[in-house]
């Protein structure tokens, strides 16, 4: 998990200094920089999937609160699990077609606009992040339903403390 965060928060200073810049910049000399939008955008695209990893890690993503708040641990327990399998395998899917895309960006050679360099090394990172939000969507499952199996339906419908919300 500090792995994610680590790299979301490093995007979001990268971001905000390169903002900064192109405003000061924009400011002096009256113009602005192209090529500062396309570094902008990558940033910004990891710095989502960095931090929809480390939700993926702590049950952190969103859902419809009124169904889990007022459900049975059990039900609870159910929600989860689909929602994190759910997660880990839209996230696999996406995986794959981001790679697929990468492969294309190398195979026909595009470049930036902005800076001329090929698109690849912008997008080489989606597909490795959205399997890293899969393998964490799939951990929580796993995590999920290992504690359900150890302690009997019985006691899950009486607790729902075994299986931390943060860990």
């Amino acid at each position: 998990m500090a792995l994610e965060e680590g790299l979301a928060v490093t995007c979001m200073v990268l971001l905000v200094l390169l903002t900064l810049g192109n405003v000061v910049t924009r400011h002096l000399v009256d113009e602005s920089f192209g090529w500062t939008e396309e570094i902008s955008v990558f940033l910004m695209v990891v710095m989502t999937l960095a931090g929809a990893a480390a939700a993926a890690a702590r049950d952190r993503h969103i859902r419809i609160e009124h169904l889990h708040a007022t459900s049975t641990p059990a039900r609870r327990r159910a929600l989860r699990v689909f929602a994190a399998g759910t997660a880990g395998a839209v996230f696999s899917v996406l995986a794959v077609l981001f790679a697929r895309v990468v492969a294309d960006e190398i195979r026909y050679g595009e470049t930036s606009m902005g800076l001329g360099v090929p698109r690849w090394w912008f997008t080489v990172f989606s597909p490795l992040l959205c399997a890293a939000i899969a393998l964490r969507s799939f951990a929580w499952t796993w995590r999920v339903a290992r504690a359900t199996q150890a302690i009997g339906d019985e006691e899950a419908c009486e607790a729902d403390a075994t299986v931390p919300s943060d860990p």
